[in-house]
């Protein structure tokens, strides 16, 4: 099913877990991610955190312990997730939640590097 030219995998399952400190996703090609509430929150698609334009991203510090609170579903292409921090306008499609799952240590790395070259911490 893959080789399909514009395949993208499709969840079958969403779960917070941990009393909201993971989300769990189950896709249709096999993969499932435990994606942690901090790296969703930090990488939160949302114009607070990418901003309004090129390269305006912020690197977003002090989220070690936010969960989530809840998960809605957008449509049948995303889903929100409304954060124990107040933060709740981000719209997660499937294909960046698969992304972030598939390339999180990526993300995490690139994002923890952020954090040290501004003097930010997580806590």
């Amino acid at each position: 099913m893959n080789e399909n030219r514009g395949y993208e995998p499709w969840p079958l399952e969403i779960n917070v877990c941990e009393n909201g400190k993971i989300l769990e996703l189950s896709f249709d090609n096999n993969d499932k991610f435990l994606i942690s509430a901090e790296l969703l929150r930090v990488e939160s698609p949302s114009a607070e955190v990418k901003g309004h334009g090129h390269n305006e991203k912020k690197v977003i510090p002090g989220k070690h312990a936010v969960v989530i609170l809840a998960v809605e579903q957008v449509g049948n292409y995303a889903v929100k997730l409304r954060f124990d921090d107040g933060h709740d306008t981000g719209i997660y499609s499937w294909k960046y939640l698969y992304h972030l799952g598939s390339q999180k240590e990526e993300v995490w790395s690139k994002y923890l590097d952020q954090l040290s070259s501004k003097g930010l911490s997580r806590t």
